[in-house]
């Protein structure tokens, strides 16, 4: 049998390694780009007749006083432009002295956001994701009231979950530097529907090991979530590359209005798919034998004592 649980100390020592690249790139490039729907101020998309390239877009804006605008390119020539809030006047001042530069242009797409909607709108998010997480630590906790310790299964998810966000979130930072991607709402979507996959993967492999302690296969509870493991990781592989596929096939063929959507989902089922395995069961198991202090010394002791076998 795989011995799964006997590699938990390495399962840490990965994440730490990830969220901690991830925490350095927000510390290096700054903090995530807010879109409109978050930090106010306007979007249009345009289309232009001519081959036009994103620096020069890029270049006419800094010329015409939009330093700070945001330029995204799309598949068909198309280019998502993000600056201040825009007035009507603005707008078509823009448009004009871009046409001048560039040719003609169509403009596809407008809107705008309000710096109270938008606050508004972080909040919203925010209480969407808390209320969500509590949510999950309730159910949890009451679905495995009959174990010695739901607490700890309702924590161990919600920790898994804090961990994949965490680590979306640091791969983001990356993509935004990159990329010049946002956090809109299409990626507080998509934080939410991994949370839901991720607690769903999970919540079978607890319910396994909820089985396999009731029956008593081994008075070693580390033994019981080992066997666990072993029984659920064909039935989570398999759910997590059918999913995989599905999301790939949304991101090349709908299109650049639900990226952020289609590339959290991406992260996540790969990110949630290995804490549901190597994270949450790994915690129930530390809580459960209070190893919490043992973890890194385990990880410096493992090659003295391979040495010694």
């Amino acid at each position: 049998m795989f011995d799964i649980t006997g590699k938990k100390s390495w399962f840490f020592l990965i994440s730490a390694v990830v969220i901690l690249i991830g925490i350095i790139s927000l510390a290096s490039f700054g903090r995530l780009q807010g879109g409109i729907e978050f930090s106010s101020g306007s979007m249009m998309s345009v289309d232009f007749e001519q081959d036009v390239s994103s620096s020069e877009l890029k270049a006419e804006l800094a010329n015409l006083g939009y330093n700070n605008a945001i330029v995204q390119s799309v598949e068909g020539g198309n280019f998502y432009i993000r600056t201040d809030k825009l007035s009507d006047e603005k707008k078509a001042a823009l448009e004009a002295a871009l046409e001048a530069k560039l040719g003609n242009l169509e403009e596809t797409e407008f809107h705008s956001v309000s710096p109270m909607v938008a606050t508004e709108t972080a909040n919203n998010a925010i209480i969407a994701i808390a209320i969500a997480a509590i949510g999950i630590l309730l159910y949890v906790t009451w679905a495995f009231h009959r174990m010695p310790k739901p607490f700890a299964y309702g924590t161990c998810a919600v920790i898994a979950l804090v961990h994949d966000a965490l680590v979306v979130l640091g791969i983001f930072s990356i993509f935004s530097a990159l990329w010049d991607w946002e956090i809109n709402l299409m990626f507080i979507t998509g934080i939410l529907a991994v949370i839901g996959y991720s607690v769903n993967n999970t919540v079978v492999i607890f319910d396994r090991i909820r089985e396999n302690q009731t029956r008593g296969i081994n008075p070693d509870f580390e033994v019981v979530v080992n066997s666990s493991l072993v029984e659920t990781i064909g039935r989570s592989l398999n759910t997590s590359v059918t999913t995989f596929f599905v999301v790939i096939a949304l991101l090349l063929f709908v299109g650049a209005s639900i990226m952020n959507f289609a590339v959290v989902l991406l992260i996540g089922i790969v990110v949630g798919t290995y804490s549901s395995i190597c994270i949450a069961p790994q915690l129930l198991l530390v809580w459960e034998k209070g190893e919490w202090g043992k973890i890194l010394p385990s990880l410096r002791s493992a090659p003295a004592k391979t040495k010694g076998g």
